[in-house]
């Protein structure tokens, strides 16, 4: 049985499993299912910690490795130009489709809610406090920021909001390297892909156990929340879900046929077990090994632009977070009775678009930063809660439209490159 195939049936019985339990085998009543729900926790963190240990590894050698190899085929002014770019674009797109959607179908007008309730909620709380910190910096402090003081600590605070600065490190590192590193051989270079590769056989021992973690994190969440976990707000629910879906097969299909000239139902379906990855884990950090090895091994894509793309995108690529904070913010608005002016939501789509950017590519990453948005179109903080029953959901489902579009602006990149520098890219000698 092909891995996808696995994974797919992992996450089918997963759900069934999961809504059987959640009606029919509550742990209130059958004990059993407490410890076997402790038991699938154990499959998910397992894995997930498989995964997320060898994350910075992987992005410090990626990063410094592609940068370090573009910089010597004087491709890398061109890769990070085109990637900047096709970034913008996608990602402008993507909260347009936001505003648009949710002012054409309204989900928030006639929501009725306890505000009182809404205020003391402890996650809301939980959230306000990491906001604190952002609301109080100084606009150049977010640009200072990205320049990290201490690069091992940032490693250490990679999944708390360092992993951007980390980054920023490791392309300055890389561009350095390429600088004084003449010899393909040189040592450091070795050490930087023995890193890579260690860090890749780690990732392929933990797709082995994949399928099962993958029916351990999906049972448990059917479980806890059954099938109406939406509530209240599943139009608003709908509402991101067909952003999303337009974003990745009318927005995404586009840009593959007409920019890249590839057929994006083939492009869509090699993609598929990375797709699923992204889906079930919610995080673009844990995909990122997984969406490498299906861009060198199934789409072909050079690897010097993949592992370059691919990487930075992991965190500076979030079409899907751009579009879910756009539809949130005017979401809360009508909820709130605010009517936002068209300044407003120019500002909604311009901070959504940096904000996507800056994300965290971690689960639940995106919260604070929605609501710093509310807040500065004097939506109230605690309308935050609201969504809370179900960011799980749609964060798993932006997460996947995120790492789609790392993929898609890899094979642009790879299909508009000039010919000289991509027949360098694909002739020059791999570091080993």
């Amino acid at each position: 049985m092909k891995q996808h195939t696995k994974l797919l049936l992992g996450f089918v019985l997963g759900v069934t499993f999961g809504l059987i339990g959640y009606y029919y085998l509550p742990a209130s009543q059958y004990s059993f299912m407490s410890k076997f729900s402790e038991v699938m926790t154990f499959l998910g963190a397992t894995f997930l910690r498989m995964i997320f240990m060898v994350v910075v590894p992987l992005i410090l050698s990626a990063l410094m490795l592609g940068t370090m190899e573009l910089g010597k085929g004087a491709g890398l002014g061109k890769v990070g130009g085109l990637s900047l770019l096709y970034t913008l674009l996608l990602s402008g797109c993507a909260v347009i489709v936001a505003v648009v959607s949710t002012n054409v179908l309204k989900p928030g007008v006639g929501l009725a809610f306890d505000k009182a309730a809404l205020a003391s909620n402890s996650g809301v709380l939980s959230i306000q406090k990491n906001v604190t910190a952002t609301q109080g910096k100084m606009w150049y402090q977010y640009i200072v920021d990205l320049l990290p003081q201490n690069p091992i600590d940032s490693a250490a605070k990679a999944f708390s909001g360092e992993i951007v600065a980390l980054m920023v490190f490791a392309l300055f590192f890389g561009w350095a390297l390429s600088t004084v590193i003449k010899d393909e051989n040189h040592p450091m270079a070795q050490v930087l892909d023995s890193i890579f590769q260690a860090s890749m056989k780690i990732i392929g021992l933990a797709m082995k156990l994949a399928p099962y973690a993958i029916f351990g994190i999906v049972f448990n969440t059917a479980y806890k929340m059954g099938a109406s976990f939406l509530g209240n707000v599943a139009f608003y629910a709908f509402v991101v879900v067909l952003g999303l879906l337009f974003q990745f097969f009318v927005v995404y299909g586009l840009a593959l046929r007409t920019i890249a000239r590839t057929s994006p139902f083939s492009f869509f379906n090699k993609c598929k077990a990375v797709y699923l990855y992204a889906f079930t884990t919610a995080s673009s950090n844990a995909t990122l090994p997984v969406a490498l090895e299906c861009a060198e091994k199934i789409l072909k894509l050079p690897p010097r632009i993949s592992r370059f793309v691919l990487t930075v995108g992991a965190s500076a690529n979030q079409n899907g977070t751009a579009l879910f904070e756009g539809v949130t913010v005017i979401f809360l608005a009508q909820v709130y009775g605010i009517d936002l002016s068209i300044g407003q939501q120019v500002l909604v789509v311009l901070m959504s678009i940096l904000a996507g950017v800056g994300t965290a590519g971690v689960p639940g990453g995106s919260l604070p930063l929605i609501v710093v948005l509310m807040t500065q179109v004097g939506i109230p903080a605690e309308g935050i809660g609201l969504i809370l029953g179900v960011d799980r959901f749609l964060d798993m489902c932006r997460t996947t439209l995120n790492v789609a579009g790392d993929l898609v602006i890899a094979q642009l990149i790879t299909n508009t490159v000039d010919q000289k520098t991509l027949d360098n890219m694909q002739n020059a000698p791999e570091t080993a």
